[in-house]
């Protein structure tokens, strides 16, 4: 018999990929500039001409064998060291090569990081919510328990419910900053309080409790002088699971990292994640993305089209009577439903040829996630539609 657990999971529905498999329809039958797709977080944004570059000098100027060829599993040196040095140039840091560990994206990051820390089926790895609905997928299949801890209403972390949840059992806790979905950044102060929170927690129950911080949208600020503030840097036991898919608009190419400072307490974790990425198959990252990275590390993403995206839909949601989060980073709006229902809601829109994502997956039944890395044209189609829909609830 095969597993049931894997036939579950590989015929399970997706909310998200749905509403964009009915978007494709709707776009062959009435036209792709009158679907208003807002489900995928699919960068609209082309990756740098820097990228095409990198790539165009390396495949003209290196034999075949350089750049698919199988690197080590950790991943090719000047690559691991040229991102080291980009974080401790960015954060005063001072990383070497031997605290990264290249991977398949951010993804295949946290696969690798729950598959070492996890060691027993009584671990509990805290997810704060919102969150990105595959954690869930990624936790259970290493053998852990997920705790879900409601955010507050203004989707900063709720350190009073995080106080409450955590027991002996919790190994973890996984922060997303820039957030999916709501694209809240955490602040500061709050980071401080969850920090100090976890030390103390951790010499009450006499191990550590590390935090594991999942940044594919750290580079995504849309707030001027607003800062993402490195985790590491204010709670030594923090691992850092990254991808370039949304910096630099490469998430068909699968490439990131985990990072392990030195000042984590179990030395033996980066050891734990080779041992995990052998495991679950991991062989190494792309190789010639690799030799793109360690040429493109330092390129910044443009954000003119996503800012100004964000200010139209922010802006005009909020005249309209929504409520929503003001979103500091990534590409997302989580906007409460008028009745609390967004599946409802979601089908509504459907009917205008809207898609928005109904926000039961990410944690929270009331609201529902719109994905603004599109063509700024759909961003202003939609906001007459969003007006129709709130007249419809008074």
């Amino acid at each position: 018999m095969i597993s049931q657990d894997m036939v579950k999971l590989g015929t399970a529905k997706s909310v998200i990929r749905e509403l964009a498999g009915f978007g494709a329809v709707r776009a062959e039958e009435i036209g792709a500039e009158n679907v208003l797709d807002f489900s995928l977080g699919n960068p609209s944004v082309p990756a740098p001409k820097e990228v095409q570059d990198a790539i165009i000098d390396i495949i003209k100027n290196n034999p075949p064998k350089v750049y698919h060829s199988y690197s080590s599993g950790a991943g090719l040196n000047a690559t691991r060291k040229a991102i080291a040095d980009n974080l401790n140039k960015r954060y005063n840091t001072d990383y070497t090569l031997d605290n990264l560990l290249m991977t398949c994206g951010a993804a295949a990051s946290l696969s690798i990081v729950f598959k070492a820390l996890i060691s027993s089926e009584d671990d509990e790895i805290m997810v704060l919510a919102p969150f990105f609905p595959e954690y869930t997928v990624f936790i259970q299949q290493q053998g852990a328990k997920q705790v879900l801890v409601p955010a507050q209403p203004d989707m900063q972390l709720n350190i009073e419910g995080i106080e409450s949840a955590i027991t002996p059992n919790t190994k973890a806790i996984v922060v997303n900053s820039p957030n999916n979905p709501s694209g809240v950044v955490y602040s500061e102060d709050e980071i401080k309080k969850l920090a100090e929170l976890l030390s103390n927690k951790s010499k009450e129950f006499g191990h550590t409790i590390y935090l594991i911080t999942d940044e594919p949208y750290r580079e995504l600020v849309l707030i001027d002088g607003l800062e993402v503030p490195f985790l590491p840097n204010y709670y030594d036991n923090t691992i850092v699971c990254y991808s370039w898919s949304k910096s630099l608009s490469l998430p068909g190419e699968r490439i990131g990292y985990v990072l392990v400072p030195n000042k984590v307490d179990d030395k033996m974790i980066m050891a734990a994640c080779g041992g995990a990425a052998r495991a679950l198959g991991y062989v190494c990252a792309p190789t010639l993305f690799q030799m793109v990275i360690e040429r493109c590390v330092d390129v910044e993403p443009d954000l003119t089209v996503y800012k100004k995206n964000r200010d139209i839909l922010y802006d005009g949601l909020t005249k309209l009577g929504y409520n929503v989060a003001k979103p500091g980073g990534a590409f997302y709006l989580f906007i409460e439903a008028p009745d609390g229902d967004s599946e409802k809601f979601s089908e509504k829109a459907k009917e205008y040829d809207m898609l928005v994502v109904p926000g039961a997956g990410f944690g929270s039944k009331a609201h529902m996630r719109l994905s603004y890395c599109v063509e700024t044209e759909k961003c202003e189609k939609a906001l007459p539609i969003f007006e129709k829909l709130m007249k419809e609830y008074k």
